[in-house]
């Protein structure tokens, strides 16, 4: 948005557009570390986390393009992109019998796994933008989001409802919920946000995740009939 020029009043006229090259830039280094990933013989929480927000920031500007490039708007946008993510997963389910999680044992089933990861993200972000961009606000829509991810919860715990369902919906919707905090951290006062600047706020973001990872317990996944 800043260093491509997408926020500018000169946005477009050298021909580029921002959001697209960005996701070039972030789709690269996303495949980077998924080859990475695929050819691990052990599970990496710093690996595997730093795919995933390669994944969250190629997901992004891809998001910005289908919402505001392609003049379809976030209910366009957030409309095409479920519509890529449920190919997504019906190309998986057709190729590979599963698409749940813990049947991802080989190179094919990750390379679904992952190809799905980033166009949830990529839902995500426009699902996120546009409900903030209506009268709930960024604060309104992180509750929003915060208050679904707590529904999904008490289904997984209280009731039979597929796993697999649970699992890609709580997925998607810690996109938008990530995406709302962001923009209550950088977005000015006026607009309902903290006015950090983007650095200080992906700097304090960047510090939290790493945080996290080093606390909260990190193992590989358990795959039915794996020895």
């Amino acid at each position: 948005m800043s260093w491509l020029g997408e926020t500018t009043p000169d946005a477009g006229q050298s021909g580029l557009n921002g959001y697209l090259l960005g996701t070039a830039i972030f789709g690269l280094l996303l495949v980077g570390l998924v080859w990475l990933q695929i050819r691990a013989r052990r599970f990496n929480p710093w690996l595997y986390w730093a795919t995933i927000i390669a994944s969250t920031t190629a997901g992004t500007t891809l998001a910005d393009f289908a919402t505001r490039s392609l003049g379809i708007g976030y209910p366009g946008g957030s409309l095409l992109l479920l519509g890529c993510v449920l190919a997504s997963l019906l190309s998986w389910y057709r190729t590979l019998g599963s698409v749940a999680v813990d049947t991802v044992v080989g190179p094919r089933a990750e390379t679904f796994y992952w190809i799905t990861i980033t166009l949830s993200q990529t839902l995500g972000t426009a699902l996120g933008d546009w409900i903030a961009d209506g009268s709930l606000g960024y604060s309104g829509a992180a509750l929003v989001f915060g208050g679904a991810l707590i529904v999904i919860a008490v289904l997984y715990l209280r009731t039979q409802v597929s796993r697999v369902i649970l699992f890609w919906a709580a997925f998607i919707l810690t996109r938008p919920l990530g995406a709302t905090v962001g923009d209550f951290l950088d977005k000015p006062v006026t607009k309902g946000g903290l006015a950090f600047s983007r650095p200080v706020a992906t700097i304090v973001l960047g510090v939290t995740i790493a945080l996290l990872i080093l606390v909260l317990p990190q193992r590989a996944g358990r795959h039915p009939g794996k020895r």
